[in-house]
This record gives C-alpha cells, sequence and structure tokens, in this order.
C-alpha cells in the first residue's frame, strides 16, 4: 500500500480528528465505537490496542470491521477487533459470577470466586468491581441481606431465615440487622410490628409530602400529587408497625424538609435514617457533595466513587432513593445535560433544579 504523496496534510486531518485522540489514549470506551488501520502494518485494531502509537499519516478510520476488511486489512492479532471487546467478555465472566453469588447456599471466597472467573484473585476484584460498582464481597453481603428480607417476609423461624440466606453464625446478623432492616429480624419479618415510625403527611410547593421517622432519624422523604397516596404507600410497606401522627418535636422535623423544597437557598439539616446496600451508600453520598445549584451526570457520579463502569448501577441507586432533596439525587443528569428520569416526576426536578440556581 502506498503512502500518500501529501503525508503532511493526511497527518494533519487525523491529528484533528477526535478518533486520535481515543487512540492515543488507548480509550477502552471508544472500543466498537470505530477500528483504525495502519497503512505501514496492513493491520487494524480496536482504539485500546497497547501497540505502539502509529504515526497518524498511516492511519485510516472505519466504521466496522468489515469496512477495514474491505479495504485490505487484517485484524491484529494482539486486539483481536474481530473478537467481541474486552469489557464484553469481563462483564458476561461477572454476569456468571454473580449467577454463581446468587445461587450458592454458602459466601464464596475470594480465591474460589476468581478460580471461577479464570483469573487472578488481584485481576478479578479489579475486574468485578469496575463491572458491578461493588466488590464480590459488597455484592454478596448485599444479596444475603435481600435474601434473609425475603425469608423474612415469607414467615417461619427468624434463624430459619437467617440461615437460609447463607449467614454461617446468627451473632453475625443480628450485629448488623439494623442497618440491613432498620429494626429486628422478628420486628421485620411480622411487618413491623412494635417498630415506631411517626409521619407527617402535608402540602409543600410542589405538591404532597410525607415525612416519616424511625427512632434513628428520617426515614422516608416523599413527594407526590396525593397525600393519600403518599400514606397508603407507607402502610403498604410497614403493614403493621406503629404508625403514628408526629409530635411537636418532629413536626419541626417537617418544617425543615419543607424548607429543603421551598427554600433552597437555606442550609437545613436533617437527622437521616440511611438504608440501603453498600454501593448505594456509596452513591448516596456522593449525591450529597453536589454543590447546591450545580449538577453532575451519572458517569461523573461513577467516577467519583471509583467505579467507572458502573454508570447503570449509579442510575439504579438514584432512583431508589427514599429521601427526596435531603438526598439530592435531583442534581444528577444525563451526559448531554438532559434531566433523565426522577422518582417523583420530572417536572418536580426541573423546578427545584431552577430554584438552586438562583442562589
Amino acid at each position: 500500500m502506498k503512502i500518500p504523496a501529501n503525508s503532511a496534510q493526511r497527518a494533519a486531518a487525523v491529528l484533528r480528528d477526535p478518533r486520535w485522540r481515543a487512540v492515543a489514549r488507548r480509550d477502552t470506551g471508544a472500543d466498537g465505537q470505530f477500528f483504525y488501520a495502519v497503512k505501514s502494518t496492513g493491520v487494524y485494531c480496536r482504539p485500546s490496542c497497547a501497540a505502539r502509537l502509529a504515526r497518524p499519516e498511516y492511519v485510516s478510520f472505519y466504521a466496522t470491521c468489515a469496512d477495514a476488511e474491505r479495504e485490505g486489512f487484517r485484524p491484529c492479532k494482539r486486539c483481536k477487533p474481530d473478537n467481541p471487546p474486552l469489557q464484553e467478555a469481563h462483564a458476561a465472566i461477572v454476569a456468571r459470577i454473580c449467577r454463581c453469588i446468587v445461587a450458592a447456599q454458602e459466601t464464596h471466597t475470594l480465591a474460589e470466586l476468581a478460580r471461577l472467573a479464570g483469573m487472578s484473585v488481584y485481576h478479578f476484584h479489579r475486574v468485578f468491581k469496575s463491572i458491578a460498582g461493588v466488590t464480590p464481597k459488597a455484592y454478596a453481603v448485599a444479596h444475603r441481606a435481600k435474601r434473609v428480607r425475603g425469608e423474612l417476609l415469607r414467615g417461619g423461624k427468624v434463624t430459619d431465615a437467617i440461615y437460609n440466606a447463607g449467614y454461617n453464625a446468627g451473632s453475625r446478623f443480628y450485629e448488623k440487622s439494623a442497618a440491613v432492616l432498620g429494626m429486628t429480624p422478628t420486628q421485620y419479618r411480622a411487618g413491623g410490628v412494635a417498630t415506631d415510625i411517626q409521619f407527617v403527611v402535608g402540602h409543600c410547593s410542589l405538591g404532597a409530602i410525607l415525612v416519616a421517622a424511625s427512632t434513628r432519624g428520617v426515614c422516608a422523604l416523599w413527594l407526590g400529587d396525593k397525600a393519600d397516596t403518599l400514606a397508603r404507600e407507607l402502610h403498604a410497606q410497614f403493614p403493621r408497625a406503629r404508625l403514628a401522627t408526629g409530635d411537636r418535636k418532629f413536626e419541626q422535623w417537617v418544617a425543615r424538609a419543607v424548607r429543603l423544597v421551598d427554600s433552597p437557598a437555606r442550609t437545613v439539616k436533617l437527622p437521616l435514617d440511611v438504608r440501603g446496600t453498600a454501593f448505594q451508600q456509596r452513591v448516596w453520598q456522593a449525591l450529597q457533595k453536589i454543590p447546591r445549584g450545580e449538577t453532575a451526570t451519572y458517569g461523573e457520579i461513577a467516577e467519583r466513587i471509583g467505579s467507572p463502569k458502573a454508570v447503570r448501577a449509579v442510575a439504579g441507586a438514584c432512583a431508589a432513593n427514599a429521601l427526596a432533596v435531603a438526598i439530592p439525587c435531583h442534581r444528577v443528569v444525563r451526559a448531554d445535560g438532559s434531566l433523565a428520569g426522577y422518582r417523583w416526576g420530572a417536572a418536580r426536578k426541573r423546578v427545584l433544579l431552577a430554584r438552586e440556581k438562583k442562589f
């Protein structure tokens, strides 16, 4: 293949192309979006190829492998661009390991999981966290917590539910039961029986607002269209809890919650009873660090918590947030700046962001 006579112009054009920057960075995020070929070697590669960087005047870009091969290029033996991207392969491995964790009756060690994945312990731990957003241990802990909640709601003995969920010792679960369930296992199994929850349903500038609190702090701050609908949802979540109208001290918390919605310029603090998985808690902590009047993308939040590939999991954690405004998931937007979804409605999200930008 002959080198073009106007190689300087060719090199300049390639250097201006944003795809060249992805190649120079060996950007794995660009894999699958395009391929580049090198005329001096006759091969084509994926952007993340670890081969020595080619001279730009020899480089051309293609949308697909077939396009490059029609021009006479052959696939690189190092990065294997005609095979599925490495990230897809890793995602499939992590998905398989997650299924193993879910199906197992006993907890696997990290070494056992790495062996099942066909990787070294260090490499497996790093790959799993980058794909799932949490470590293998945190994923297993979250799954056991979910399983024990399901077992308790089905009735039966508390001890059986704990062991069926994969806990080897009841004492280990009881040490963490308050964080996992927000109450004792017996109370949770009975639908929150003997659990005291104060709540008030009122109105704010965005419609109905429900504020509920356990002895640990505010555990629900919901927005909606109808007050009675929010109240029914709370009763459905804790059908046998002792739900009571809040006292004077609690009414002060409600007033603070309303100020969070109606007057974002004021600094308002609430004691919070935050319940969620380890990954969700990391996301929620990151949300609380977004300055008032500013936004962040789901990808940026994923980067900030050290899991850059867990964008979808970040979106899921935002959707699971039960503390509207107090944990400001409304400050998270899509990469293009659009609002994306919001548990309490896109219109409310738009209003909240507009108010905060004024201050």
